[in-house]
């Protein structure tokens, strides 16, 4: 918040009668002037802990520390300069924990990258973005090669399973590297004219063998750009400063520390299934794991569950962070059940609506409720959590965090009374700057008084719980994922066979969501599974049309508009 923008009365803040027992409303969050200072501090203080343990892998903090110095020092001797970004396109695994610190440390700006992107998906991020360099776990390089000349990347960084073996010393967890593999098939990115290939280890090596350059951060240096959907076009970067981020981790350590403190200053272990790559798991899971010196359970591969059963069996976790289809996927497992959950006090829900009943099955099994939470990729992205110290699921998206306000507002910008529907606004410090290169759509979605239009619709209580209703914009959720349908029809609608199409979500048990796509035919010959094999190659998972259905003619305003919400209530 500025001094232009400050906080409404307290009669608009509801939610401060109801914030839980030795949570601040507003905590300080002006110690530490960039990211950088916060994850040094932690890497000093837990230096002798454990960050992160993968396929039985283990590293230190301190381990985390000289390593990212040295990938850092690495990526400087590359002439990049300050504020170039840099892709990382891996899954979970221990390179990752290394490489979003060097990144950040050389003064650069982290662009995470669905490995499991199709050629198109990726081409346009790394466009969009201006990455220069990618470091890239070389099962997936095969996509970056289709791609790579039509990009800015000067520098590709390939690492594989065989650089973590041999760098950390541990037995191997086959089903693991077994499924992994299974992931993308293993290819290497052949050398290519002007740019340079470089093995992870050979970078490490190398970066060793100098020092990394001290680089002035400001709390208002971008960070990560963080790509998210919109109503139209294609994905576009949510530009997360420093300070956002810092502000996000110290906003959700004070919410959890009255709950965490109860297990004392020993080594805590943090579930982290959901992708670094994902906003959620990136500061829920890596960034307050730092801070708070705990061990990240990283897991690669979390569909498949009969291998994520077997490596929990091995440890005693205390916070899971997950989406509904992940908690629901589990609770329906039968070996899960078996698994000893005495110490695990926090099992926060986010990325998607949590269902009653996978909540109320998780609580039966572990004893450990889902706490929901609230937020998106450009609020950092916490905005609001359930109380920890109220049992059970109440169906909110709980009450904002320290220094947020929420404020729900028609569509002339006008709060409304208390419940009564309106566009969930959001203001804090983990509000983004903007989207990166596209200074109109900012202006759409941050308004003058610095409030965050989401999209969501929403009612607030009087107790100032929030709880989400519809969605103003087409928006589609799936595992958390957003999906636009803009950029659905006009990839399909390059079919030859497609004369007109239209993309909605519609309710999934798995998925919360699941895209469905409405198809008129220009070739009648034209069948769902030739539909189907050409979406397979056009989208990653989550993306992809689950159901089709063909249609004679579509729902449309007088003026042509194809009217997608008919479409979803059909």
């Amino acid at each position: 918040m500025t001094a232009e923008t400050p906080p409404r009365t307290h009669a608009a803040q509801p939610w401060l009668a109801s914030y839980p027992p030795g949570v601040a409303a507003q905590i300080p969050l002006d110690r530490y002037g960039s990211l950088v200072e916060l994850l040094e501090e932690a890497f000093r203080v837990h230096a002798s802990r454990d960050a992160a343990v993968c396929m039985d892998q283990r590293i230190t903090f301190a381990e985390v520390d000289e390593h990212s110095k040295a990938l850092g020092a690495w990526l400087q001797g590359r002439g990049l300069a300050k504020g170039a970004r840099v892709a990382i396109m891996m899954p979970n695994v221990l390179q990752y924990m290394v490489t979003i610190a060097a990144i950040l440390r050389a003064g650069y700006v982290v662009v995470n990258v669905n490995p499991l992107y199709t050629p198109r998906e990726l081409e346009h991020q790394l466009k969009d973005s201006g990455a220069e360099a990618i470091i890239v776990l070389e099962n997936f390089a095969r996509t970056l090669s289709e791609v790579i000349e039509r990009t800015q990347v000067k520098h590709v960084v390939l690492t594989g399973l065989g650089d973590m073996l041999s760098w950390w010393k541990g037995p191997l967890i086959n089903f693991a590297v077994r499924h992994l593999k299974k992931m993308v098939p293993e290819f290497r990115l052949p050398m290519t004219q002007g740019r340079t290939v470089t093995r992870f280890k050979q970078a490490l090596s190398q970066g060793a063998q100098s020092q990394l350059k001290p680089v002035t951060l400001r709390a208002d240096d971008p960070a990560f750009l963080q790509y998210t959907g919109g109503t139209t076009g294609l994905s576009k970067g949510a530009t997360l400063l420093h300070r956002n981020v810092v502000a996000n981790i110290l906003q959700s350590e004070a919410w959890f520390a009255p709950m965490l403190g109860k297990l004392g200053n020993k080594p805590l272990t943090i579930v982290c299934a959901l992708p670094l790559y994902h906003i959620f798991a990136l500061t829920a899971c890596y960034m307050l794991g730092a801070r708070l010196g705990m061990m990240n359970l990283l897991i690669p591969n979390p569909r498949d569950i009969p291998g994520f059963v077997a490596t929990l069996r091995n440890y005693k976790v205390n916070m899971f962070p997950a989406v509904n289809t992940l908690f629901n996927a589990l609770a329906n497992d039968a070996s899960f059940a078996k698994l000893d959950f005495s110490e695990l006090v926090i099992s926060n829900g986010g990325g998607m609506a949590v269902q009653q009943a996978t909540a109320e099955k998780w609580q039966r099994i572990t004893g450990c409720a889902v706490v929901e939470g609230y937020g998106l990729s450009e609020t950092s992205p916490v905005a609001t959590i359930n109380r920890l110290d109220v049992d059970g699921f109440n169906g909110s998206i709980g009450l904002p965090v320290p220094n947020t306000e929420i404020a729900i507002r028609d569509d002339n910008g006008r709060d409304v009374p208390l419940g009564e529907r309106g566009e969930i606004c959001i203001r804090g410090p983990q509000v983004m700057a903007g989207y990166w290169n596209r200074p109109e759509e900012t202006a759409q979605a941050i308004g003058p008084d610095g409030f965050f239009k989401t999209g969501d619709i929403g009612v607030m209580d009087a107790q100032g719980f929030t709880r989400i209703v519809d969605r103003k914009k087409d928006m589609i959720l799936v595992s958390g994922f957003n999906v636009y349908p803009t950029e659905i029809e006009q990839v399909v609608n390059m079919h030859p066979g497609v004369l007109e199409c239209a993309a909605v979500g519609v309710p999934d048990p798995h998925s919360g969501e699941a895209v469905k796509l409405f198809v008129i035919k220009k070739d009648p010959a034209l069948a769902e599974e030739d539909l189907s094999a050409y979406c397979h190659g056009q989208f990653t998972g989550y993306k992809r049309p689950k159901y089709i259905e063909f249609r004679d003619e579509l729902p449309k305003t007088n003026v042509g508009k194809i009217l997608r919400r008919e479409l979803r209530q059909q």
